[in-house]
């Protein structure tokens, strides 16, 4: 007779119903990282989920009606979470790898981000392409280990564009907040049409799906989508750059009060310290985009500035026609930058130097901070019993890790998507021993690569698989 305690060994053994009601697992034998002081880290201990919710973690659990989990040689932890990911262009990936945020007058930036993804590309876009390319970068991210995201779709260019957002983040079934920001032509209902949206697909507070709404200060008018915002009581988020001329406006907006702490400011680059001051007093979120920030000239990432005032910010991944959405990129890319510059400090005589990030304050950023910034740290973001199951397995006897002697070092100094073998969204196994499951991906990648061929074709804009960006965008010029 069978066990009803029944390891699973098998790859094409996934546990039945993971996430439904009455389902136990129980996640046995793993290092824990449970991102919850409270909750504390284990060597080996064992996580018991009950349908979508983590009922207990600890060592020696018992669980005799539970499908157990071997994690012996995992590190087991809450999924990471991305606060800001422009997912409809995961169509145009690596396009803008050589290119910049906007034209500054330099000679790098004749081609850049405002104009030819936002401007151009984005322009041509139908529903459908938003669905896929949203979709796909959604399964990319739960591929990595990234259980929850905000969607900064600035695509909304009709009501049927929006709708295809929120169905594409619905079909990707990772916990997603999605970020209704703006569109262009004549066709587009913002920020009015918030209202409906908030109605159709965000009025039940238990589900995955959440919403923000977009603020942006470069936006004509924008004071009234901060009111919609808040009359909706859902967050208000906005990108904050000192090159597109931000920083005046902002400040007055500080001034006047404006500030609360259901802020997320994006990139803060080049803001004054009156601006700071207030965003830390009132409690605002700081989302940073360390790797894009850096390559695409926002400005140095200001993430000594925050934890200067006490801010804890979150990672986020922003544009992948630029750089990847990995996570591990991105706690590697804060964790080494921040420390260049206390070391580079330290070794020019200086004193009373900052503390160097650790590898675990790192991981708190991509998981606890994000999910205090998108306002979900009492569903996600911790192994604490109560929350729901966002729980991921990282494989530490890899060829890339063992032997395993620190664990947050070894997430995030050594780890990457491959080590990535078992990822839950609120209880459901979504990746299992190295695979996604539950989405044919061969048809979606032919979906993709049509929609990119329509983008570039509408768009009028060259591929070419050799040259850079700029070669591309300045032969469809020359052609036109």
């Amino acid at each position: 007779m069978m066990s009803a305690q029944q390891a699973i060994s098998d790859t094409r053994d996934i546990p039945a119903g993971s996430g439904e009601a009455g389902r136990r697992i129980l996640i046995k034998g793993g290092t824990i990282l449970s991102m919850d002081p409270k909750v504390g880290d284990f060597a080996a201990a064992d996580v018991l989920i009950e349908g979508g919710i983590l009922a207990a973690v600890g060592p020696g659990l018992d669980a005799p009606d539970a499908t157990v989990i071997d994690a012996k040689g995992m590190i087991v932890m809450p999924g990471f979470i991305d606060t800001h990911h422009h997912q409809f262009e995961t169509a145009l990936r690596s396009f803008l790898a050589d290119g910049i945020l906007i034209n500054d007058g330099h000679p790098h930036g004749a081609v850049n981000y405002y104009e030819h993804i936002l401007q151009k590309f984005s322009l041509v876009y139908r529903p459908q392409d938003v669905h896929i390319s949203v979709l796909f970068g959604s399964l990319a991210q739960l591929d990595t280990g990234v259980t929850t995201v905000m969607d900064v779709s600035q695509i909304h260019h009709t009501p049927e564009h929006s709708d295809a957002v929120v169905q594409a983040l619905r079909d990707g079934g990772r916990r997603s907040v999605f970020g209704y920001f703006e569109g262009w032509g004549d066709g587009t209902k913002y920020p009015d049409d918030a209202r409906r949206l908030k109605r159709e697909h965000f009025s039940s507070a238990d589900q995955l799906l959440t919403m923000v709404m977009g603020g942006e200060i470069y936006i004509p008018g924008y004071e009234k989508s901060w009111n919609i915002g808040r009359d909706l009581a859902v967050p208000v988020a906005l990108h904050v750059v000192g090159t597109f001329g931000m920083a005046p406006t902002f400040d007055e907006l500080a001034r006047a009060g404006r500030f609360g702490s259901d802020n997320i400011f994006i990139h803060m680059t080049g803001m004054s310290d009156l601006a700071w001051k207030v965003a830390a007093d009132v409690g605002a979120h700081v989302s940073l985009s360390v790797p894009i920030e850096m390559t695409m000239r926002h400005g140095m990432p200001p993430l000594q500035r925050a934890l200067d005032l006490g801010m804890q910010p979150s990672l986020s991944s922003d544009v992948e026609c630029t750089m990847t959405a990995d996570p591990f990129t991105l706690m590697r890319s804060a964790f080494t930058l921040q420390r260049a510059f206390v070391n580079e400090a330290a070794l020019a005589g200086k004193d009373q130097l900052p503390s160097l990030l650790t590898c675990h304050d790192v991981l708190r950023f991509a998981t606890q901070e994000g999910a205090k910034g998108l306002k979900l740290d009492g569903r996600t973001g911790s192994l604490t019993p109560g929350k729901q199951a966002d729980v991921i397995l990282l494989d530490a006897a890899a060829l890339n890790v063992a032997p395993l002697n620190h664990a947050p070092g070894a997430v995030v100094t050594l780890m990457d998507r491959s080590n990535v073998d078992t990822v839950m969204v609120a209880g459901k196994i979504r990746k299992w021993k190295g695979k996604l499951i539950g989405a044919d991906l061969a048809k979606l990648r032919r979906e993709l690569e049509a929609s990119r061929d329509h983008i570039f074709n509408a768009a009028g804009i060259e591929r070419d698989l050799f040259r850079t960006c700029s070669h591309a965008v300045s032969a469809s010029v020359k052609g036109a």
